[in-house]
């Protein structure tokens, strides 16, 4: 029983984080992705969708630094380049 509760909380922290990264981008299709898997209750399958969540985690983590990256560049090193 202490491996489903450390699980549930870990599901539920990687949602909360997904959903705050990806509330611009795919809020419904989040939640349905969630939905889809509640009924999961093999341990080692919720270790799997665990690391996966935490895969596309990174993967936004890396576009929005990406997108701030642009944003600095675009506002200190305007293109004045000649043609």
């Amino acid at each position: 029983m202490k491996m489903a509760n450390s699980s549930r909380g870990e599901v539920l922290n990687l949602y909360k984080n997904l959903l705050f990264l990806g509330r611009d981008y795919f809020k419904r299709r989040l939640k349905n992705v969630f939905l889809k898997n509640k009924d999961v209750k093999d341990p080692e399958k919720i270790k799997e969708l665990i690391k996966r969540g935490e895969f596309v985690m990174k993967e936004l983590e890396a576009l929005y630094f990406l997108r701030k990256y642009r944003a600095m560049k675009h506002r200190y090193y305007s293109d004045t380049r000649a043609n």
